[in-house]
């Protein structure tokens, strides 16, 4: 049996490549029959090159009777005519003009017994000729066994016309990633290198993803520099040799310009980097700069921006600049700048020793921000204060609200870099307030909780309220966690009566609080304090935190299109000083609100988003919310292994918090009821039946388990169980009057009325639950009544009644992509025999009852497996197997399998 080309390029020994080559061997195991044409668009550095060596090499030691020729364009040659065809297809004819004549003469010199592979590296530069006759060769031979794989870069590098020939004759344009933190922590280790999680990802950040730099830099950096948090890294050795080449043909304007976009690092206004260069007339410098590839120029609706094109040419132009240029150019800026943060930080970079003035105004200033809920630029201003403090305890000090600022903001992986600094330090209230803070967001409840109370037992409230309402605040957050809603609005309230409804820390806690409130029941009132909240903090950092919290209120409150709004503005994370553990879990309650509005398509995008962001971030607190969305789509579509992988990254276990093991159970029970293993999902629920779920978990609206739970009951036979199971739910729902929880439970009811024989009142039951539905928005949901109630009818023998309802939840699934139940329906619509068509097979005797029992027994399910999945009893399966036995003269499984595949496939 030939090997594919997909089998020897997959797994891949190039780091973080893996999926992409397995994307290329199956395009040229394709190529087998249909030939084709593959550009790869590759930024400089990304490794091109070795992507395409990896290919000749695997295919032509691994892979028989196939042809592999290299060749790289040069940009010397791209104008001499036919140039590369010479080099790939020594022999062929190059006298001529019409490229269409040149692809017949190429394709009429393949061998017909082998695939031809051409590879072709720096495609852009190559001549235009040789790319239309080769793409004319794949055009109109495509049974001619010819690939054509192309790496470019993107313009302006290369000449235009061959980008457009490249574009035109395309027909798989594989996208190139940059690495990822993990793949540049594996490419480190490789080199003898081991990078915390923090520093992978300033690396990543520094070179972009780019293996040739980040190589470059393990292999050029010290090695004791990566035990550093976020050390100043330089340019690779070829970067700055080019930096240095370019600057040299510049003008004097051109230099002073370029120095005064990278000192200002990010993105500025041209007026303020002309103040800082000190150029009137900065056209003719900034078009030569932007020439030389050394800044980038955009523009927005107010000004023209400049910015360094990349950090490691940043870090290239400041190593050709002398110590007293840097500080003269930072003193500029800091006169230049209207931010007093940036103009304060360039004073630190300007002064050659600390200034004491300048620390306690970066320590003043940082503290303003931090009230305002700017995390993040608190975090820098705390930072760049604590190095240039003398004093050891003020120092230290400095650096705890630091580290407490970047947690804020949401970057744990950094954070956790300075664990071991802060936990070195004298005990404070504070020290032990961040440490803990910092557990909870790593998903370690048993720390947190052990720093929070020893820092509430430490703090001194009465001289100290606003140390004690920051303890408050972290307390509130590890109860959210806990899904203890009534400790929750306790130490909540108790960070109000400290510090004040309107103190920055208590407008955080009660933008919590009405989580809390709902979480105990109290929902009107709940609902009510996000209303009054609106009044303390409606924009900017603070905003996005009630944003948030309401919207996760208001999506579990049945109030979707306004949770949807709020979500929406919560989720990214370009506030001032905005912070990405709020966006993520804005990610993750909108990745819930578009599944259950069946957005599903985009509810993965925000899902991938999503995960990044935590990956990057180290918030393995918020990773299984995220993740039982993924899951659960991927269950209902039928892609196991996507499910699967979905499930192991949002995996969690019983020393994780509530908040994580709730969302991990449901995702493994939203596998298990997708391959009707009501077994399944009964064990991955178990969790949520025991005391610790009673009470917030449980509440009706925030995680829709117990019509779940109860369904799996059903269908296992255990009806007096699921009846005292119910009973207490639908009580609570009837109390908190929740339209969605009520149409969940009033569907799993009338499954339990229909199972005891009961069709009038499972009738009663269903359409309560689809009345319940109709005002909202919640397609997954109108399809799950229908198909239990047209399951119920047809088992009653109410089959056209059932044809109708079934149909209906066929449509919804449809609409979703939901393929696992839209099979189902089919095997429903199928068993009810409305529309049942007879034809000439061995098999067409049997009831449409007997057929679909008897087309799942041969796919291998067990009696049970089928009773599930058909909403039989295991008894009545077994009946209708003993008659399609006695009807097909058959007496096993495996000669029932043997009969329908061959009587299926002669019909197909």
């Amino acid at each position: 049996m030939r090997r594919g080309y997909g089998d020897v390029m997959s797994p891949s020994p190039l780091i973080g490549r893996g999926e992409l080559l397995a994307v290329l061997g199956r395009a040229l195991d394709g190529s087998a029959t249909t030939s084709t044409f593959v550009v790869m668009t590759c930024p400089a550095g990304i490794g091109a090159s070795s992507i395409l060596r990896e290919v000749e090499r695997t295919v032509s030691s691994e892979v028989q009777r196939t042809v592999v020729r290299r060749a790289g364009a040069v940009p010397w040659e791209t104008h001499l005519p036919f140039g590369l065809v010479a080099q790939l297809v020594p022999g062929v004819r190059i006298d001529g003009t019409d490229p269409v004549e040149r692809g017949h003469r190429i394709a009429d010199t393949l061998p017909t017994d082998a695939v031809t592979i051409l590879l072709i590296d720096d495609a852009h530069d190559c001549d235009a000729d040789s790319l239309r006759a080769l793409a004319s060769a794949v055009r109109h031979h495509r049974s001619a066994g010819l690939a054509v794989v192309c790496t470019r870069k993107p313009l302006p590098d290369g000449s235009i016309e061959a980008h457009r020939v490249l574009d035109r004759a395309a027909d798989l344009t594989p996208a190139v990633a940059a690495l990822t933190a993990s793949a540049v922590t594996e490419l480190a280790a490789l080199q003898g290198i081991i990078l915390s999680p923090s520093s992978a990802a300033h690396l990543t950040r520094h070179t972009g993803g780019r293996p040739r730099y980040a190589l470059a830099l393990l292999d050029e950096v010290p090695r004791e520099t990566w035990k550093g948090v976020r050390p100043d890294l330089p340019a690779p050795a070829f970067v700055e040799a080019d930096v240095r080449r370019t600057l040299a043909l510049c003008t004097d304007e051109a230099r002073r310009l370029v120095s005064a976009v990278t000192v200002l690092e990010d993105g500025r206004p041209l007026t303020t980097v002309c103040e800082v260069a000190g150029i009137d007339d900065p056209w003719p410098a900034v078009d030569l700069a932007e020439q030389f590839a050394l800044v980038t120029v955009r523009r927005s609706s107010a000004a023209t921006i400049l910015e360094v094109r990349d950090p490691t040419v940043r870090a290239a132009v400041l190593a050709t600049m002398s110590r007293v240029e840097r500080a003269q150019v930072h003193r500029a800026a800091a006169a230049a700048e209207s931010d007093p943060a940036d103009q304060l930080a360039h004073l630190v970079h300007a002064a050659p020793l600390p200034d004491p003035l300048v620390s306690d105004r970066l320590d003043a200033l940082a503290a303003t921000r931090a009230g305002i809920g700017e995390w993040a630029t608190a975090a820098r201003l705390y930072l760049l204060s604590s190095r240039s403090t003398k004093e050891p305890h003020a120092r230290e000090d400095r650096l705890v609200r630091a580290v407490d600022a970047l947690i804020g903001a949401g970057d744990m992986r950094t954070a956790s870099d300075y664990i071991a600094e802060i936990e070195s330090l004298r005990e404070t209230p504070t020290r032990n307030a961040v440490l803990g803070y910092l557990a909870i967001l790593r998903g370690r409840p048993n720390e947190a909780e052990a720093r929070l109370i020893r820092a509430w037992q430490l703090v001194r409230t009465r001289h100290d309220p606003e140390v004690a309402a920051v303890i408050c605040h972290r307390l509130v957050l590890h109860n959210l966690a806990r899904c203890d809603g009534a400790n929750l609005v306790l130490w909540a309230d108790r960070a109000v009566e400290l510090v004040g409804a309107d103190h920055a820390t208590a407008v955080e806690a009660q933008s919590i609080r009405g989580l809390g409130l709902a979480g105990t029941g109290r929902v009107a009132e709940a609902l009510s304090s996000y209303r009054d909240l609106w009044g303390h903090a409606h924009t900017g950092a603070v905003g996005q935190r009630v944003q948030m919290g309401a919207g996760w209120l208001h999506f579990a409150t049945d109030h979707i299109d306004l949770a949807r709004s709020e979500l929406e503005a919560a989720a990214p994370t370009d506030f001032l000083g905005g912070s990405t553990r709020i966006s993520l879990w804005a990610h993750g309650w909108l990745a819930r609100t578009y599944f259950a509005t069946g957005e599903w398509d985009a509810a993965l995008r925000l899902v991938g988003a999503g995960s990044d962001l935590a990956d990057r971030s180290g918030a393995a607190l918020i990773v299984p919310l995220l993740q039982w969305t993924a899951t659960q789509i991927h269950a209902l579509r039928g892609d196991w292994e996507a499910a699967a992988a979905s499930a192991h990254r949002g995996d969690s276990g019983a020393r994780d918090y509530e908040i994580m093991r709730v969302p991990t159970a449901l995702g493994r029970a939203a596998i298990a009821e997708a391959q009707a293993d009501y077994a399944g999902v009964l064990r991955a629920l178990a969790p949520l039946t025991e005391q610790w779920a009673q009470a917030d978990v449980s509440e009706p609206g925030f995680w829709a388990w117990p019509d779940v739970y109860a369904n799996a009951l059903i269908v296992e036979g255990r009806l007096d169980e699921a009846d005292r199971f119910l009973s207490p739910h639908e009580a609570r729902v009837r109390d908190r009057g929740h339209r969605s929880a009520h149409a969940r439970l009033a569907c799993a009811r009338g499954r339990l009325h229909g199972a005891m024989g009961d069709l009038d009142s499972a009738r009663a039951s269903f359409e309560d639950a689809l009345a319940s539905l109709t005002p909202l928005p919640l397609t997954y949901d109108r399809a799950r009544v229908n198909y239990a109630y047209g399951q119920t009818l047809r088992r009653a023998g109410k089959r056209r009644e059932a044809d109708a309802v079934v149909s209906a939840a066929r449509e919804g699934y449809l609409a979703l992509g939901a393929t696992t139940y839209v099979r189902r329906c089919d095997r429903e619509l199928k068993a009810g025999g409305v529309h049942a068509v007879l034809k000439d097979r061995a098999h067409d005797a049997l009831t449409p009852q007997e057929d679909a029992v008897s087309s799942l027994v041969a796919t291998g399910l067990t009696n049970r497996e089928v009773a599930a999945e058909l909403f039989l009893s295991v008894k009545t399966v077994q009946f209708h197997l003993t008659r399609v036995y006695a009807k097909m003269g058959i007496r096993s499984r495996a000669e029932l399998a043997a009969a329908r595949s061959t009587d299926d496939g002669s019909t197909t």
